[in-house]
This record gives C-alpha cells, sequence and structure tokens, in this order.
C-alpha cells in the first residue's frame, strides 16, 4: 500500500485533542494538555468524550473509537492529539474507519500505548502517523525542536533521536544519554515500531506490520529486563523479525533487574543477544520513548540507521 502523507502542522490549526487509552488520574491533567497545545499556537476542540471514565480506560470503547472517528472525518480538524496512552488502544481496532482516514489524512501524534494505533494506521491505511508526545506533558526545548523538524517545518535528510546537547567538563562525560552500537552495519527502510509491549501484544493479529525490509525502533517503561528478554524472544520466535534492514532501541525507562531473580542481566546484552542472533545493525539509547527529552518519529517513512556512526536519520518527510 502506498504511503499517504498528512498535511504539515502549522499555528493557527485546530488540534482534535482525544483519549483513545487510559483516563487522566486528574482531570484537572486534560485541562492543562489543552493548555498546552495551546500555548503552540493552535486551536483546541476537545473530543465528545474526552473527559469520560470507565474504570482504567477513558470511556467505554465505542465512544473512544467515535471520537477517532469523528476527529478524522471533520473537515475542521486539522491534526488528531493524543492526551496520554496508557492502555486500551488496541481494543479500539476493529471499530476504527480505515477507509475515511485514508481519504482524509491527518497527523495523528502520540507514543507507549499508541503504538496501537501507529500499526492499524500503517497496516490498514498506509497512513503516516507520528511516534511523538503526547498533549498531557509539557515539552522541552528538545522535543518541540524534534517535533517541529519532522512536523511542522519538515526536513530531510535529519537526525532523529540524538542524544540532547552535552557539556562536558573535566570530572564529567555524558553518562544519562549515550548511544551505543550493539552490532555494527548500515541499514536503510521504512521506520516501523513503537512501544515493545505494544509490538508484542499485536503479534498474530491482522494490525501488526510486514516488517521485513524496515529499521525497527523500540522503548518501553515500567518492564524488568526479564519482560524486555521475553517480549523480543516472543517476537523472535513468531518470525515478526524476520528480514529486518535494522533495529533502533530507544530508551527502557523505570524498568531495571527483577527482585524475583537471584542472577540479572544487563540490559545492553540482552538486546545485544536478539540482535546479533539477526545479524542486523543495531543501536541502543536513542531519545525515543518515556522520557522528557522526545524525538518524533514519522511512522512508515525511510530511514537510514548507521550503527557505526551511533545515529538514526531520516530521510523523506511524514508531511506534505
Amino acid at each position: 500500500m502506498n504511503l499517504v502523507r498528512p498535511r504539515r502542522l502549522s499555528p493557527g490549526q485546530t488540534v482534535g485533542l482525544v483519549a483513545p487509552s487510559s483516563a487522566a488520574n486528574e482531570p484537572e491533567r486534560l485541562r492543562f494538555a489543552v493548555e498546552t497545545i495551546e500555548s503552540l499556537g493552535f486551536r483546541v476542540r476537545p473530543g465528545a468524550h474526552l473527559f469520560d471514565r470507565e474504570g482504567y480506560l477513558a470511556g467505554g470503547d465505542a465512544a473512544r473509537a467515535a471520537d477517532l472517528n469523528a476527529m478524522f472525518a471533520d473537515d475542521g480538524i486539522d491534526v488528531v492529539w493524543c492526551a496520554r496512552g496508557g492502555y486500551g488502544a488496541s481494543r479500539l481496532l476493529p471499530l476504527l474507519d480505515f477507509g475515511p482516514m485514508r481519504a482524509n489524512p491527518k497527523p495523528l501524534l502520540g507514543y507507549s500505548d499508541i503504538t496501537a494505533l501507529h500499526m492499524a494506521l500503517h497496516t490498514k491505511a498506509g497512513l503516516v502517523s507520528f511516534h511523538g508526545p503526547v498533549a498531557w506533558r509539557a515539552f522541552t526545548p528538545y522535543t518541540l525542536e524534534q517535533l517541529t523538524q519532522v512536523v511542522m517545518m519538515p526536513r530531510a535528510p535529519v537526525r532523529l533521536g540524538a542524544p540532547p546537547a552535552f557539556e562536558a567538563r573535566p570530572g564529567q562525560v555524558e553518562w544519562e544519554n549515550r548511544v551505543t552500537t550493539l552490532v555494527p552495519g548500515r541499514a536503510r527502510g521504512p521506520l516501523i515500531g513503537g512501544n515493545l509491549c505494544l509490538m508484542a501484544h499485536l503479534v498474530g493479529t491482522p494490525y501488526f506490520p510486514d516488517l521485513r525490509g524496515a529499521i525497527l525502533f523500540l522503548e518501553d517503561v515500567d518492564e524488568p529486563h526479564y519482560r524486555i528478554d521475553r517480549m523480543l524472544t516472543q517476537l523472535w520466535l513468531a518470525g515478526a523479525l524476520d528480514g529486518l534492514a535494522g533495529i533502533a532501541f530507544g530508551k527502557f525507562t523505570e524498568g531495571g533487574p527483577s527482585a524475583s531473580f537471584v542472577q540479572n542481566r544487563v540490559l545492553e546484552d540482552i538486546l545485544a543477544e536478539r540482535c546479533q542472533t539477526l545479524k542486523i545493525p543495531a543501536v541502543a539509547g536513542l531519545m525515543i520513548g518515556h522520557v522528557e527529552n522526545q524525538t518524533t518519529v514519522p511512522v512508515g517513512c525511510l530511514g537510514e540507521l548507521d550503527a557505526d556512526a551511533r545515529t538514526l536519520t531520516l530521510l523523506e518527510p511524514g508531511v506534505s
């Protein structure tokens, strides 16, 4: 299916704000999200069910899907922005109208659980969507710059996910944000991926993408190392990684070794082992994931991974 690129973001456009996954812990966080997006120069139209709650979900499945379908069908909405992730987006996939979404393309922004929507839009509509910041978090200068160069003032080629600037001085070197080479080499292919848990969750469904020839990017949060190992092993055993061109790992935050095991494994060893088995270029540590300084990745667009130089480069714009 040929890629469809939505129109770029511009100040003054109208953002449709939706909550396809979890409910906000506090309604005030949604009002904060509205104000955050308005501060970027956009008008905001909340989804009809934005403030709904049904247990840990932001309303019933039919209501959340209706908000998404309505935003894409409404010619007065230019951008669809997700308030937060959490859980629940995959429950909506059979209820979404992918034909109108392809015919009326708009940028969809979000990450984490929103990976389910990115994969569905890619597989069922061929629509470029954007793995990037959700609306209810403050945007750092880095996050805003990355968003701008991908979705608002697109440039190509452009580096994605490079560590933020760090001023080295005696006794201090960059430690928190450094990219490492897991397997050397270079690869080109469409950038496809998102949250590791969601990618593993979608295996065997009609919404899991064909990854042959792709550069897979992955991130996650709150996952002990053994679970990361388990999810990567699931993707491998299912054959989902066959024919990959390369892997670009982002951040795996707030996880770490498990207290359940006396012996634990270093995360970098877990990631490297799987990539060495596949014999494909791979890096780890890009600014993709649950981090304040976050890049934006256009799903489906051509990229280049240079594992020797530890860089990921977008080779074509994701918007028209």
